[in-house]
């Protein structure tokens, strides 16, 4: 059983993550199956949003995978010593806050978040005018949709209604969504390589075969594609994960080309599009689209929020029959008070405002990161991505103690973070998060951090 203490200052869903995280690694071992979230939401009186909560960190960190059907599972990265990497010690029995520094990829910085105006909009649409008593919009609700198709038209270049708009709660879902609705008239599902790891665990899980396709200075490589016989590709033009690389135009409209002769799909992954700090946003794919063969998924999660839970994805036309007979009796995934208060956010300016504020203060964050790992780290380190995003990836590219830096890091209190962890085992990088750290707090996380480095190097 777990200690959840109702009168703590640490929130709820932290410590049933806290309790879970250490109970999965003491007592579960690869493919075993947690509890349901209803079932574990009876069994400590806690909602079933604060189960989920905990449920979705432990899936991004990557303790623990969601299948659909199938509910949780432990994953394969369990197979290694805990105790000794990621600044975890079981035996001190730690908690987050135990860390002087986080290095968190996808996290924001707590004061981020516009609370005052978020608070504000949520009071004065929670209303009579608000049906309590039915289950809303399974797509989602018209009027959200509405304010992110205008979004999306006119600050990513999408072509789209509101119609072609899924409303879901998070990536992984929605690429669950369209595993399920493509899977009787696809098998085949091609990645980056490397690429993002949980979009092709999702697929996997949906029993499609797999081809990797390797990416090189201009993204995913168009002729390796092209002789791979497959009718999906997902990809991250904008910003590729995990290396940084923006596909030219050329290569877009060469992959427009073999979507439109193979009969094939795009699912394009606006990923980190929003926060760019060396030029401006990229227009997305799908607006050079002429033959309705790109889907295109986008999230709040990393400009706004991931504690919101919203994601959205945009179907191509010719899909919607598909999805609405797939879907006919869907509910909503995103709460009825979360979607309303979004929409009147976007709708009222809020968003484009926040939007660049956001952006001013990850890019100073950013440009400071850049500049302190260059002048403390030198010639020993590679950078492998930066200029977007949340996190600056690095490599050594001297004889370096891995080991080593992992027990220093436990030591000296900094939590570290590795690109295998959402890559899979194939691609590594020190992946140092800039998001969830004050501005002020950088120079001292990267002087830590840059000592234990420059300690782990082979003599």
């Amino acid at each position: 059983m777990f200690v959840i203490d109702a009168n703590s200052k640490t929130p709820l869903h932290i410590q049933l993550y806290n309790e879970i995280k250490k109970d999965i690694i003491k007592n579960y071992k690869l493919g075993d199956k947690l509890p349901s979230t209803r079932k574990t939401a009876s069994l400590y009186n806690l909602s079933k949003n604060t189960v989920k909560s905990a449920y979705s960190q432990l899936v991004v960190e990557g303790y623990i995978e969601s299948y659909p059907q199938s509910g949780y599972k432990v994953m394969d990265t369990l197979n290694i010593d805990y105790s000794k990497i990621e600044g975890l010690n079981l035996g001190d029995n730690k908690d987050e806050e135990d860390y002087l520094y986080d290095f968190f990829p996808v996290r924001l910085e707590k004061g981020s978040f516009p609370l005052k105006i978020w608070k504000r909009i949520f009071n004065k649409v929670i209303d009579s005018s608000l049906d309590f008593g039915s289950y809303s919009c399974g797509q989602g609700e018209f009027e959200l949709r509405v304010e992110i198709a205008k979004y999306l038209n006119d600050y990513r270049g999408v072509k789209c209604q509101a119609s072609q708009i899924i409303i879901y709660d998070g990536f992984a879902n929605s690429m669950a969504l369209l595993a399920n609705i493509l899977k009787q008239d696809y098998s085949t599902f091609a990645i980056e390589h490397p690429g993002y790891h949980y979009a092709l665990k999702v697929f996997d899980s949906y029993n499609y075969k797999i081809k990797k396709i390797n990416v090189d200075e201009n993204g995913l490589n168009i002729e390796s594609l092209k002789s791979s016989n497959v009718k999906i590709v997902y990809i991250t033009p904008a910003h590729q994960y995990p290396t940084g690389v923006a596909m030219p135009i050329a290569n877009r409209q060469k992959l427009l080309d073999w979507a439109k002769e193979e009969n094939a799909l795009i699912i394009e992954d606006d990923y980190d599009s929003e926060l760019r700090y060396t030029s401006r946003p990229i227009p997305s794919l799908q607006g050079l689209d002429a033959n309705d063969r790109v889907i295109f998924l986008g999230t709040f999660s990393k400009s706004l929020s991931p504690a919101i839970r919203v994601s959205y994805i945009v179907l191509a036309k010719h899909l919607l029959p598909l999805y609405e007979k797939s879907f006919e009796f869907d509910i909503p995934k995103v709460s009825l008070m979360t979607q309303k208060t979004l929409e009147y956010f976007m709708k009222e300016g809020h968003w484009e405002r926040h939007l660049r504020k956001i952006r001013t203060l990850n890019r100073k964050k950013h440009n400071l990161m850049e500049k302190l790992l260059i002048e403390k780290l030198g010639d020993t380190m590679k950078i492998e991505s930066k200029g977007g995003g949340l996190a600056i990836l690095i490599n050594p590219i001297v004889p370096f103690d891995w080991k080593l830096l992992k027990e220093l890091a436990l030591k000296n209190k900094i939590k570290l973070y590795f690109a295998k962890k959402f890559v899979g085992d194939e691609w590594n990088a020190i992946t140092l998060g800039f998001g969830g750290l004050k501005e002020i707090e950088i120079p001292k996380a990267i002087s830590i951090f840059s000592k234990i480095w420059m300690q782990s190097i082979k003599k």
